[in-house]
């Protein structure tokens, strides 16, 4: 008997942070936000952001989901949409501080990691283990005041061989202690980063495009994917500037968009689009 095919991986961008995971029979979604363009976002302490563009997708067009992977709890990345419509009995993996009001809101399957923590999700042979890495949103005492936020490592494997190792950073800044997790995780695949250089009343809360190409520079993943770019007015660091940078400091190979709607491969010999779709 010849030897299995190897499962497929693959990534959807929805929007914002929100993507779809296909990791082989395996299927999980990031940060649900399914807001439209115009509708308004809550991110605490009476500040508002409103959508400037529409998801890829509803949530009544997602496949079957295994799990949803939460960064953190702000309205840009679980809004009024996901909390109404989305499964109760679905598994969030997420921080402390969003399982205890997704267990208010009735989210009762929400479970909590710390950093370096990790969650399994399986399916006969396959399994996906969730550990939580550190995350900062904002700088000095503003990190006391925004959402507690977590990055995560996606391994994905197969009768205990791994796969692929996906590193999603979450709202961070690139920070002294994201150093730890190339040590921890060495040999990362790919990354979904989350970038825009947001900024709320002036301060930068997320990675503009000179942080986001330092920490592809520490972490040094085969492939780099920019997702939480141009959805909201907050967001004020340009893809194309981060694409730029990249490429003028020789990194811009494994750097590449990603289009709302389309799927790209996290498995194979590069990164070759497919068509948009679930």
């Amino acid at each position: 008997m010849g030897a299995l095919p190897q499962p497929q991986a693959t990534v959807t961008f929805v929007g914002t942070a929100t993507t779809l995971l296909k990791l082989g029979a395996i299927t999980l979604m990031t940060d649900p936000n399914f807001l439209h363009a115009g509708q308004r976002a809550y991110l605490g302490y009476g500040l508002w952001t409103r959508r400037r563009t529409d998801p890829a997708m509803r949530i009544g067009e997602l496949p079957p989901l295994d799990g949803i992977v939460l960064s953190h709890l702000h309205g840009d990345h679980f809004d009024r949409v996901a909390r109404r419509n989305l499964p109760k009995a679905l598994p969030i993996i997420t921080t402390p501080q969003a399982r205890l009001r997704l267990h208010r809101w009735g989210f009762a399957s929400a479970e909590a990691l710390t950093s370096w923590e990790s969650h399994e999700i399986s399916r006969g042979d396959q399994l996906v283990r969730i550990t939580a890495v550190p995350g900062r949103h904002g700088p000095g005492p503003l990190a006391r005041v925004l959402p507690t936020v977590m990055g995560s490592i996606l391994d994905f494997e197969r009768n205990g061989q791994r796969l692929l190792r996906l590193y999603v950073t979450g709202d961070t800044l690139n920070h002294p202690a994201l150093a730890e997790i190339p040590r921890r995780f060495p040999d990362i695949d790919a990354m979904l980063i989350h970038l825009g250089g947001t900024r709320l009343l002036g301060v930068l809360v997320t990675m503009d495009d000179r942080q986001g190409v330092e920490l592809v520079r520490l972490v040094r993943p085969g492939l780099t994917l920019p997702i939480h770019y141009d959805d909201y007015p907050v967001f004020r660091s340009p893809l194309r500037d981060f694409l730029d940078r990249a490429r003028r400091q020789g990194i811009g190979p494994g750097v590449r968009a990603i289009r709302r709607g389309e799927t790209v491969p996290l498995l194979g010999p590069g990164p070759n689009s497919t068509a948009p779709g679930p």
